[in-house]
């Protein structure tokens, strides 16, 4: 267990020592494996099969090599907050903030697509209970899930990640005898010729979707404060984690794809169900399996999803950046319950803007997936750029784990997260106004009150130590 060590504000703000390897390979698969479910068939619209098949094989190359890379950072400056603590070590304050600003709008804006997908697979079962309201009721759950204790979620998260991913693999199997390569490529540019301009325009507007495959992987890293022997525990989940979900991905978008006609699934919450109506008819017991389980895969992320954005709140409230009571913990149960509580009120609005906010003409889902990619493309750039700053900066360091091919390895992640980012503003010019406006607050916020409180209070930022 570990020795808490007490806040500037009188509070204990040490966080328990409890995860082991099949934990935080559980929270780092399970954070992932809803967009195994849902999100990334809209990818389909825009590019078609197999465009989306190009830019899903790009993003997961792009993972691949971040992770990698990541893994490095993580188990150097193992920091709940994750980006936050390594950019702020690399580069200072403002930037620090910075990083942990769009890992925050990640964090916050990923759990409503994800509630809403949960209540459209609930619908599947029950057509007369609201979407909207099932979302709603799964964050009360799972916000009063988190406030328990890290120890009982994350065994909860590895209960539910093994049932999703053992549900992935069921309906790989069930919709195998209908799989045609015909269904699979027809139409598979989504109508534009093979490598035209319009079908790489369509692959560079479906990046958002590919991306949403493999989102939040290094959430991971915000618990990286809570793993029993973190330097040997982190590299060895993280690795495996990410080869587990590379798999499931393709497996997931080949069958589905191959399963009839795919432009059904482009634009829908619940690809997966809908995939296997097709297949085995609407009353068959593989459906209702399909969708009973299949809700572990949703339930696994938004639960972690949920974890990953507490700790980040707790870890800037407890350096100074965020007002104090954010860094509190749960006097029971050691939780930073004002975190949960702060990141679920934001995330009911955000299913709810519907009624009010129109993006781009997007669905709302589509929208928030979105929002979600860009504060994660924005964290993965500063997180690589930390990466080579940290190697110059402080070379002797302890790296129980160093990034391979370094600098090769790094420098892809680093090239590709930012030729993501170009495509991401090029195509969603409006979203990419909301996520500036979304920055520009908090930076305003960063200027007028935390930079003040840093600087008359530099005890506060423990973040880098």
């Amino acid at each position: 267990m570990a020795t808490h060590a007490d806040s500037p504000h009188g509070n204990p703000t040490g966080l328990k020592k409890t995860l082991g390897f099949w934990q935080l390979w559980g929270l780092a698969v399970g954070l992932v494996i809803s967009g195994e479910y849902f999100g990334w068939s809209y990818g389909w619209a825009s590019a078609g099969t197999l465009g989306f098949l190009i830019a899903t094989g790009v993003v997961a190359l792009m993972y691949t090599a971040f992770i990698f890379s990541f893994t490095e950072l993580t188990a150097a400056i193992p920091r709940a907050g994750g980006p936050f603590a390594y950019t702020l070590r690399a580069f200072g304050p403002a930037a620090g903030f910075l990083a942990g600003l769009v890992t925050l709008i990640e964090f916050v804006f990923a759990p409503p697509a994800i509630a809403l997908a949960i209540g459209a697979y609930v619908n599947v079962q029950f057509p007369a209970l609201d979407a909207k309201l099932i979302a709603v009721s799964a964050y009360a759950v799972f916000m009063g899930l988190n406030l328990v204790g890290v120890s009982i979620a994350a065994t909860f998260e590895l209960i539910v990640t093994v049932l999703a991913v053992g549900e992935l693999l069921i309906f790989m199997g069930v919709v195998a005898p209908s799989f045609s390569v015909t269904n699979l490529v027809t139409g598979g540019w989504a109508g534009q010729n093979t490598f035209s301009a319009g079908a790489i325009g369509g692959m560079l507007a479906s990046l958002p979707f590919a991306i949403w495959f493999f989102l939040a992987i290094e959430g991971a890293a915000m618990a990286a404060e809570e793993v029993r022997e973190p330097k040997r525990v982190i590299p060895r989940a993280y690795i495996s984690g990410i080869l587990t979900l590379v798999a499931l991905a393709f497996g997931v978008m080949v069958f589905a794809g191959g399963s009839g006609d795919w432009r059904a699934l482009s634009n829908i919450n619940d690809p997966l169900p809908q995939a296997m109506k097709r297949v085995v008819g609407e009353g068959s017991v593989w459906l209702h399996l399909l969708v009973g389980i299949g809700l572990f895969g949703l339930i696994a992320s938004f639960h972690g999803i949920i974890l990953g954005y507490s700790r980040q709140f707790y870890a800037l409230a407890r350096a100074g950046f965020l007002p104090a009571g954010l860094a509190r913990l749960h006097p029971r149960f050691q939780t930073p319950h004002w975190g949960i509580l702060t990141g679920g009120v934001i995330g009911i609005l955000a299913i709810f803007s519907d009624s009010f906010v129109k993006v781009a003409g997007q669905p709302v889902t589509a929208t928030i997936v979105t929002l979600s990619v860009f504060g994660a493309t924005g964290m993965y750039i500063l997180s690589m750029l930390s990466l080579f700053r940290l190697r110059r900066t402080e070379p002797d360091l302890e790296r129980p784990f160093r990034a391979p091919l370094y600098p090769a390895l790094p420098a892809v992640a680093l090239t590709l997260a930012c030729g993501v980012m170009a495509a991401l503003i090029w195509f969603n010019p409006q979203i990419f106004g909301l996520f500036v406006g979304l920055l520009a607050l908090g930076m305003t916020y960063y200027a007028a009150v935390a930079r003040p409180r840093l600087a008359r209070t530099p005890s506060l930022n423990t973040a880098a130590d």
